[in-house]
């Protein structure tokens, strides 16, 4: 397979460099802390609740870009597809306490969890209190049984925002970890894979695919599927998405989500919008009302070819603070 041509000085540099693009790109509402790569709002209001969210670098605006209203408070950010390491973890912690505590937010990773927790036992140990929501909204990566074993993709910004607006009006840590669990649980998605990111680094793909080939539920950095088939025409591959999500939660007739047609790199917003068609056909056969409609480029792995699709299952609760307005680099809501 061919290397991929990228944009960059020193590979080496390229977090620590996409982090002060980034900054610049802020305006000023958000800045790099010294010394270690995490990125937090220049002014934090006082007295809430901070929201820490993070995880590997190359899945851009995940995760860094999206700090902002109602958002995240700040974001702990690794190498490329790398987990922060707790110092990065620990130091953004600090930034962000405001005498309420810290909630973790992240995707359901071992280097994630693992640096994280290890994050949350330095800075218990310097009187700052934590709690943590793992994000496993991939209905592909294990059963519903062993749903702590899953993988959080795309389901990631649904789970984010209801986390950004509790945190801003919620004061009490353990009501903002109710609240985000909640959507997190409320959330399924499922992704296919048509050609492989690459790293920056070497500029190496990072799996193998046939040009006549799909992995049906492959992972951001190309975990395995539940299959891998010839192509298929858009509303088929949809047809076989859709009934693994739909019957995982299970969601059901009468209820009311919010939907994302998320691009995993390189999928063109044309493509985007023929899945978009299916998924809303599919929906209202089945009785399902769609709140919300969002679809581009969110939870991405540099230049891989694919798309998911991800539900939130949404309640009065959820609702509240899914429409409370939001804006960041990666996703604004009016």
């Amino acid at each position: 397979m061919k290397k991929a041509k990228k944009v960059v000085n020193d590979p080496k540099n390229v977090v620590s460099e996409l982090l002060e693009g980034l900054v610049e790109a802020y305006h000023g509402k958000v800045k790099k802390l010294e010394g270690v790569n995490a990125l937090v709002k220049s002014t934090l209001p006082g007295d809430k609740v901070g929201l820490l969210i993070g995880g590997g670098s190359g899945h851009e605006p995940l995760f860094h870009g999206f700090i902002g209203e109602n958002m995240g408070d700040g974001a702990a950010c690794g190498n490329i597809f790398a987990a922060p390491t707790p110092d990065i973890i620990l130091e953004a912690t600090k930034a962000l306490d405001q005498g309420r505590g810290v909630l973790y937010l992240y995707g359901n990773y071992a280097g994630d969890n693992m640096n994280f927790d290890i994050a949350a036992e330095m800075a218990a140990d310097e009187g700052f209190q934590t709690q943590t929501v793992r994000i496993w909204d991939d209905v592909a990566s294990a059963p519903p049984e062993r749903m702590e074993d899953r993988r959080g993709i795309a389901g990631d910004l649904f789970v984010i925002k209801i986390a950004g607006g509790a945190s801003a009006v919620c004061q009490d840590l353990e009501q903002v970890f109710r609240i985000t669990s909640k959507a997190r649980d409320s959330t399924r998605s499922m992704g296919v894979a048509l050609a492989a990111g690459s790293i920056p680094e070497t500029g190496e793909p990072t799996f193998e695919l046939p040009e006549d080939e799909i992995e049906i539920g492959m992972g951001l950095h190309g975990e395995p599927g539940v299959s891998r088939e010839k192509m298929l025409p858009a509303d088929a591959l949809v047809e076989k998405m859709m009934d693994r999500i739909l019957a995982d939660l299970p969601f059901q007739a009468g209820d009311e989500v919010c939907l994302l047609i998320n691009d995993l790199g390189a999928t063109t917003m044309m493509e985007l919008l023929i899945v978009n068609r299916k998924v809303r056909l599919i929906l209202r056969d089945k009785g399902i009302a769609v709140y919300d409609t969002v679809v581009g480029s969110f939870c991405t792995c540099q230049e891989m070819a694919g798309f998911s699709i991800t539900l939130m299952k949404l309640d009065d609760e959820l609702k509240k603070y899914y429409d409370m307005p939001a804006h960041s680099f990666g996703f604004t809501k009016a």
